[in-house]
This record gives structure tokens, sequence and C-alpha cells, in this order.
């Protein structure tokens, strides 16, 4: 019997598809699972596919490879989707799909499966890498191919064959968490007019619910990654972890957005995500003060390059690595600290200082100990002036023989 890998979630479309697999396509499945720190219980989906039918599961904790190769390169780039998505979702695609493949390669598989829906961004970033690492390999996507046209119908499925799943038709919501934050669709979500219920949030409190006082954190960098959390240094799992409760319990991270989906329709988007919010925020405030004028206008170009990278699915690809190169430049002097406070959902830089600053406040100052040349500033302005003199004399040649 042929064999695939299935990338599973232990939610309802994975759990789901492994019954779908065995008594549609006669396959032997092996379910593998990636812990990127959605806190989910691993032993209860690891049960969960074998009851549905799984021949073998595999759970791989890839947190540390999770921050390391790709969040902390994501926020390097200061990768921001559109109107305000962090990418929590999308950056962690392509590590999946890699564990995927290699997984495949291990058992002898011919096909790898996932559980994408048609019209979904997910489904471009798993293929996408299965193209780029292993091009042999082919794809099945269940979402795709079944009979079921509502998440209603696939509950009823796994309600008649005895399938365990951690859905409600009460709670239909489609969501997907790991440390860098949490992606919520579906049910209620689908129209953009009403309010996401209290349900919906899983890492955040509501800001009406937040402490009224607020608090303060300050976050060390080391050539543009994140070190030390009020000042103990800690690795990057332990500190996104402590900084999610921190800034989830302050209302921070909610972002709620219609964004342009990868095949071409607008979704209604909600997302959570406390610690990137912050990290995010106070990268740029860093890269301010430790940048040029010139490198901080390009490669504000370049991040949304690419943050649209990750966004569909091209991670692996040529692109991507030339753009890591340069933001490795960028990053050399992105060293120190920044200070941030915390209230009901705000997120408020409060001081920042670096080794390598390009701030001099003896140049900045107004008050007593200024050391800038105010005299020279007449020859720069003659200098600066030449182009728009000239550019002054010929509209008034021009106005002068009756031009408008």
């Amino acid at each position: 019997m042929a064999k695939i890998v299935l990338a599973y979630s232990g939610g309802l479309d994975t759990s789901v598809a492994i019954h779908w697999f065995r008594k549609k396509h006669n396959l032997d499945i092996i379910a593998y699972c990636a812990d990127l720190g959605q806190n989910a219980d691993l032993p209860a989906a690891r049960r969960r596919a074998v009851s549905a039918g799984a021949e073998k599961v595999v759970v791989k904790d890839l947190r540390d490879t999770f921050v390391k190769d790709y969040v902390w390169p994501a926020l390097k780039a200061n990768a921001v989707y559109e109107n305000g998505y962090p990418l929590n979702t999308a950056v962690g695609r392509p590590l999946i799909a890699k564990g995927l493949v290699d997984a495949a390669l291990e058992c002898g598989c011919e096909y790898v499966a996932h559980g994408c829906t048609g019209k979904g961004n997910d489904q471009v970033r798993f293929e996408a890498t299965v193209a780029a690492l292993a091009p042999q390999l082919k794809v099945i996507a269940p979402l795709r191919e079944w009979e079921f046209k509502t998440r209603e119908e696939e509950i009823d499925y796994a309600l008649a064959n005895g399938i365990d799943v951690p859905v409600k038709r009460d709670k239909p919501y489609s969501i997907d968490v790991n440390l860098w934050g949490a992606s919520i669709e579906c049910g209620e979500l689908e129209d953009p007019w009403r309010e996401p219920p209290r349900d919906t949030h899983l890492l955040t409190c509501a800001p009406e619910q937040a402490p009224a006082k607020p608090v303060e954190v300050e976050i060390a960098f080391a050539e543009g990654v994140p070190v030390k959390l009020n000042g103990k240094a800690m690795n990057g799992v332990k500190l996104i972890g402590e900084l999610n409760a921190i800034a989830g319990a302050h209302a921070v991270g909610r972002i709620d957005m219609i964004e342009n989906r990868t095949v071409g329709i607008k979704s209604r988007e909600v997302y959570e995500a406390p610690a990137a919010v912050v990290l995010l925020t106070a990268h740029r405030i860093l890269e301010e003060m430790t940048l040029s004028r010139e490198v901080n206008r390009q490669k504000a170009a370049l991040s949304q390059l690419y943050a649209d990278l990750i966004y569909t699915g091209k991670w692996f690809t040529d692109l991507r690595e030339a753009l890591d190169a340069f933001i490795a430049v960028t990053q050399k002097y992105v060293t120190g600290e920044v200070r941030l406070r915390l209230h009901k959902g705000s997120c408020t830089v409060v001081g920042r200082r670096s080794p390598y600053s390009l701030y001099d406040k003896k140049l900045a100052t107004y008050g007593e100990g200024d050391a800038f040349d105010h005299r020279a500033a007449a020859g720069f302005l003659t200098i600066y002036n030449l182009d728009i003199r000239a550019q002054g004399a010929r509209r008034k040649r021009y106005e002068a023989k009756g031009g408008k």
C-alpha cells in the first residue's frame, strides 16, 4: 500500500482527512505534527490521529529552530504584511512543510498532504515549499477534493465516524497558534461588521479588562536579535513566551484586518500577537537610532518585499536568501535597549539607547552644550538651493513670455 505523510495539526480538517484518506484513497497515513509552541496537548493529538486511522505519528519539537531560523530573520526584516499582520502563521508554514518533506523522504513516501482549503494561503505555502525542496513528491489536498462544503458538514462526518475533534458546532472557528501568535477565522468572523466574540481570543485579554496600571518592559538586542527581557538573559523561546504573557495581560497584540489573500480574494482576519507586536515596535525604534537615513529607507521598501515573500510561500527562494544577506549587514549596529510602556492595548516606546547610536545630543540639542556650527548652515543652504533657484528663475522667464 502506498504511503502518504499528512501535515497534522490535530484540528478538525486534518483529523477528518486521515479517516477520509483511508476510505477514499486506501493509503497508509503518517501524521506529521510539528511543535512550534502552540501549547497544544500533543499526546492527545497523537491519540486522535491514531484513532482516526493513522499508521504512524511523527511529532517534532521545532520551537528553537522556529525562533532562530524563521522568527528572528522575519523580525530583523521588520516583516509585517499589509496593515499589521506579523505573519505568525505564515512564517511557520515553510518550517512545517520542510519537516513534512523530510518525513516523506525518510519514510519512502510518494505523496504528501496538507489540510489547506482551495482558497487559502497555506496551500500556496506548503506546495511552494514542496516544489522547492522535493519536486518529485506528489501533493494531495483533500479539502480541494472532498465532498464537504462547510465546516459543519465536516463536524457531522467526524461525529458519525467516531472521530474525536476539538471543534463544536457553536464554536466553529479555525484557529492556528504558535509562539509568534494566533490566527483566527471562520464562523461569525466572516461578517466584517461584527465584533469578534470574546471566545475568539486566546492570548490577550480585552482592553477594558486589562490592569489600570501600566507596565514597562525593557528589551535588549544584540545585532537585531532580542537577548534579554527586563535585564534577564534568555533564549528566544523563553523570551517570546514570557513577553506573550506580559503583553497579552495588558491587551497588547490584537489585530483585526481585511487582507488580500494570494489567490486574489479579500478576507477578514483576526490575529493575536502580543510578543510580536512589542518586539517589532522595539526593533524598528532601535533601527531608527542606529541606521542611516538611506539604509532605513531602502530597508523599509525591502521589508515589504520580505513580508510578501513569507506571505506568498516563497521562503525557499534565491530572493529571500539575497534579502537576508542585505539585512544581515543592516543589523551589525542594531544593538542596545528599548523600554516600552504597555497599557490597555497600547504599546508606547518611552526610552532607547545604543552604543552604536547615530544620535548625537551635542548636535541635536538647542540648549547648553550645542556643538552644531550654525554659521555653516548659510553656505550649506547656498549650495542646497542652487537647483531650486535655477528652476525658479526658469519659471519667471516662462511667465514673462505669457506662459501659465
